[in-house]
């Protein structure tokens, strides 16, 4: 039965009060709430989800070689001969498996064969010191087996801190001492010790042999190609960024067309150097593959990033001068516009041109004409800027009218042009020589990787 509270106002009318909500009622509206909540949170998560796989399918197939590779070192625990030949370690090849088995087949390596070498490295020396542990008897063999795990896990974690072990073999060494201590401590209280490590030795490499198989055979992701592709892009993103900073900052203050994007992309130029020097080194384990010997000098990519990176800090710099660009003298902006725009499109084609040769890995007949038309550029923007200064008359100190204030002036024979109005201009146009100088840095990179790459000669039916 409903029931209704009225209560009399000041003014001698009454009001009707709604009942207040019953503990169900509130209860059932708050778990409806949560179920709603949790539903739309479930569905964003499938649709990120979605779309990640929908636009990097490449790591849909990595985890289905994942899933194969467990699903078949599984048959060792599922199969009774198999479990037989190896023993209760199957687990091992298990456990290797989950560990080792990396998006890239260079990194799949790295860890496979640091893995395998740090095992046996660290079996075979556990079992040497744990034989001549034996031989000196009960009472100093405790001490042995103490005084070696404390030498040789203190040397070894030591070398960690060494820049080449670590770039390389960081991974083996964590294993090695891992190892080295299982062994040690296992044997001091089972009798067949030897067996023992023959067996986990035996299911690290076939875990580890599986997991080499699946990563080359089926739809291999090498470390090598990635970081390739990733260097051309960088270089036509260098490209594209110095175009439209040159085309911003002379442009027409009303014109807001462009693409921002495209304005920032040198910040993957920037960012990308912890990736870079990840994939050079998995990409050092890789054997031949497509157009990359096994010798391939993965190294001068980082070269060429850091050259790129070098250019890219100066276009940084020149984006903090677009917002500065209301404050720059108008007559200096039209004078050096076309000459600005003829460096900077002259270098973004040196960029695109060996973006073009990394692409292609042939070397190009047009590379020198370019640098000669770049620098031919940088010449006539200096001896327009000499010109330039030519016409500026000693500064002048003139009164300002409205606030009584005393101010730095430069004349012209047409106009004067306040001090804090060139400088933002000649700002501007020193960065952009000075981003076609550094260029060349990045051009001698690219040549000491086609040469040691050993790139073709350009083809004549090759049409960029």
């Amino acid at each position: 039965m409903n029931t209704e509270c009225r209560i009399r106002m000041a003014d001698g009318t009454s009001k009707n009060l709604a009942p207040e909500s019953s503990l169900v009622t509130r209860m059932y509206l708050s778990i409806e709430q949560f179920l709603k909540n949790l539903i739309l949170v479930v569905r964003r998560f499938f649709e990120k989800a979605w779309n990640i796989a929908k636009n990097e399918p490449r790591k849909v197939i990595h985890c289905l070689k994942v899933g194969i590779a467990l699903s078949v070192v599984s048959l060792f625990y599922y199969m009774r001969p198999l479990y037989d030949g190896v023993g209760g370690t199957a687990m091992w090849a298990v456990m290797t498996v989950v560990v080792v088995f990396e998006y890239t087949v260079g990194a799949t390596l790295y860890k496979c064969l640091n893995r395998a070498t740090g095992t046996f490295c660290a079996g075979f020396l556990a079992i040497g010191i744990h034989w001549i542990a034996n031989q000196s008897g009960k009472r100093f063999e405790p001490i042995i087996m103490g005084a070696s795990i404390f030498i040789l896990a203190s040397t070894a974690t030591f070398t960690r801190f060494i820049p080449a072990v670590k770039a390389r073999f960081d991974y083996g060494t964590m294993i090695f001492i891992l190892t080295f201590t299982l062994v040690s401590i296992s044997g001091y209280r089972i009798a067949n010790l030897l067996d023992m490590a023959h067996e986990r030795v035996s299911t690290i490499i076939i875990g580890a042999s599986l997991c080499v198989i699946t990563s080359i055979l089926i739809f291999p992701i090498w470390a090598g190609e990635e970081l390739h592709k990733l260097v051309i892009s960088n270089l036509e993103k260098l490209a594209e960024s110095l175009d439209c900073c040159v085309a911003e900052y002379f442009s027409d203050k009303e014109d807001t067309t462009t693409n921002t994007k495209k304005l920032l992309a040198f910040k993957c130029v920037l960012n990308s150097k912890a990736s870079e020097e990840t994939m050079a080194n998995f990409a050092r384990w890789e054997p031949a593959h497509g157009l990359f010997n096994f010798q391939h000098p993965w190294g001068k990519y980082l070269k060429i990033s850091a050259s790129m990176r070098s250019c890219a800090c100066c276009i940084e710099a020149l984006t903090s001068c677009i917002n500065q660009k209301d404050q720059a003298s108008e007559f200096l902006m039209n004078q050096l516009t076309n000459t600005c725009q003829q460096v900077s499109s002259t270098a973004a084609e040196i960029l695109k041109e060996l973006a073009l040769i990394m692409k292609t890995m042939r070397k190009s007949s047009r590379m020198d004409m370019l640098i000669q038309e770049k620098n031919s550029a940088i010449q006539d923007m200096e001896t327009l800027m000499e010109q330039l200064s030519g016409l500026l008359i000693l500064p002048k100190v003139v009164k300002n009218e409205k606030d009584d204030q005393e101010k730095p002036v430069i004349r012209t024979s047409t106009t004067v042009i306040p001090l804090v109005e060139i400088i933002p201009t000649a700002t501007f146009a020193s960065l952009v020589i000075e981003i076609a100088t550094r260029i060349e840095g990045v051009v001698d990179a690219v040549e000491e990787l086609s040469k040691m790459a050993k790139f073709k000669l350009e083809d004549v039916e090759i049409i960029k």
